[in-house]
């Protein structure tokens, strides 16, 4: 299957390993820098392959390559432009996070999506992960039963040399802050474990440490979900020194799990009513990672190929990037306005939150 990548910065590693581990032909990479493609190419290897072309426009690239999938690995502020021209061109796509920044835009790519069967994969590829997918599995199965509650804690690090590495980071209109950048992946998972339907949610944001930012460093918020159960959220990058965990909690009836590590990739408690023989495995599961973006592109990627081959949604389409995308706005609105914000959030843009931190 003919592939080409959009962006080549910081995750682009994960997309072109993922793409390389699913035997996709890598016809051409893009940025508007070409040493980032160069250097992006070198860490495989593939400076010297005559058959990836490089450009420096994502239009030139998908009028002149036609591939069957591409990957957006922009700015986030770009993320939607570039995604409704691939899907009006018939190419289907793997888009990172968020899928959007703002609502409007989410809706118009999952319109133009079914309107013209191409398929769209939001890249929250920490749902492939192994600890994440046994509980997923424990989920479906009713072992929880009645769920009572859920929380998800993001504790990381990110400093000036991490915000100095692109101007767009930090800024409302191309990226937002810890929630939007750095937490959302952890949202997706309480908000998918939890039953998806959301009544309301309560959120307080600040910008603490990071005074060179527009957006917030530090999020927390409240969410009542239609099913009953309650979730609670923190993230942040104010964690000193270093990143200290992505850890998801769910609280059952019958169930509670702790999935824990840097990016929810360890299983740290695991205890049911219904213990079977197989749970002793699962107890203390770790799932070995490079980074924390962990290992789940290269699952991503051979879920959306066999969608494409086999005419099917992927595991994670567009709707749950909307969703996701979703849960973040709602908390900066309700920042915005201080007050509970009900879903679903009819339009909201992270660009609603200009001046908040002045």
């Amino acid at each position: 299957m003919k592939y080409a990548l959009i962006g080549c910065g910081r995750i682009a590693v994960n997309h072109i390993k993922a793409a390389l581990n699913n035997n996709l032909e890598i016809a051409a990479v893009c940025d508007e820098k070409p040493e980032k493609m160069e250097e992006l190419l070198e860490k495989f290897e593939l400076q010297n392959d005559d058959g990836i072309k490089r450009y420096t426009d994502y239009k030139e690239m998908i009028d002149a390559e036609k591939p069957e999938l591409a990957s957006i690995a922009t700015e986030s502020g770009a993320h939607a432009e570039i995604a409704i021209f691939c899907i009006e061109n018939d190419v289907n796509v793997i888009i990172e996070k968020p899928m959007a920044m703002s609502i409007a835009d989410a809706d118009r790519i999952i319109a133009l999506a079914e309107e013209r069967n191409v398929k769209v994969s939001a890249c929250h590829q920490n749902r492939f992960n192994v600890a994440v997918q046994e509980l997923r599995h424990a989920l479906e199965a009713g072992r929880f039963g009645r769920l009572s509650h859920g929380s998800i804690h993001v504790r990381w690090n990110r400093n000036k040399g991490y915000y100095d590495q692109a101007s767009w980071r930090g800024t409302w209109a191309e990226d937002g802050g810890a929630l939007m950048n750095q937490c959302i992946h952890g949202i997706d998972l309480l908000r998918w474990m939890m039953g998806d339907e959301v009544d309301e949610i309560y959120g307080v944001t600040r910008r603490q440490f990071h005074d060179y930012l527009e957006a917030e460093d530090v999020g927390m918020a409240v969410v009542k979900f239609k099913n009953g159960a309650i979730g609670t959220i923190e993230g942040t990058t104010n964690v000193y020194p270093k990143n200290l965990e992505e850890t998801l909690y769910m609280f059952g009836e019958k169930g509670t799990v702790k999935i824990g590590g840097t990016s929810t990739n360890n299983i740290d408690i695991w205890d049911f009513a219904d213990e079977t023989e197989g749970d002793e495995k699962k107890k203390g599961l770790k799932e070995a990672t490079s980074n924390v973006y962990g290992n789940g592109h290269t699952s991503l990627f051979a879920d959306v190929i066999d969608a494409i081959e086999n005419d099917r949604k992927p595991y994670v389409d567009a709707v749950a990037g909307r969703n996701a995308l979703e849960m973040v706005l709602a908390i900066y609105k309700s920042q915005r306005d201080g007050v509970p914000v009900k879903l679903p959030l009819k339009d909201f843009a992270s660009t609603d939150m200009e001046g908040e931190f002045r």
